[in-house]
């Protein structure tokens, strides 16, 4: 991995905790995508992880925040949140229309039983993270 350097807010930690062990499980995994995602990303020097909404949050300086989280009252799903007015969601869906579900302009939903297809997740994962630098660029240069 590339130098990268993370603060991370202890709060996170604690949200994570209460999360029911098979979904802590699969929400470790995402959020370890995004951390490799990030330290793979040359332009991103700093990522902070905290909370927004009191969902873990991502965020970098040339980015969009990206946020994730599982809901008790959709006990059997969990998602990445975007900044729903900017084109990320609308370009997934037309990217990865048949590879994701989505919720909205606001969010890529998984059930607990799927398995990640990383790659394309980790396209979205760094058009979020470095957004204000491809924004212009046609399908956000995935």
């Amino acid at each position: 991995m590339e130098h990268i350097q993370i603060k991370s807010n202890p709060e996170v930690e604690k949200v994570f905790d209460t999360y029911p062990e098979n979904v802590r499980e699969k929400m470790d995994h995402l959020r370890k995508l995004v951390l490799e995602t990030a330290a793979k990303t040359e332009t991103i020097t700093q990522l902070e992880e905290t909370l927004k909404w009191g969902e873990p949050s991502y965020i970098t300086k040339q980015g969009s925040t990206l946020r994730m989280d599982w809901k008790p009252k959709a006990p059997d799903q969990y998602a990445l949140y975007f900044q729903c007015t900017s084109k990320l969601v609308p370009t997934f869906k037309m990217l990865y229309k048949d590879t994701f579900n989505f919720q909205g302009s606001r969010a890529i939903v998984f059930g607990l039983e799927d398995k990640l297809p990383e790659k394309a997740l980790k396209d979205c994962i760094k058009a979020t993270l470095t957004y204000h630098k491809v924004k212009h660029l046609p399908t956000l240069g995935m």
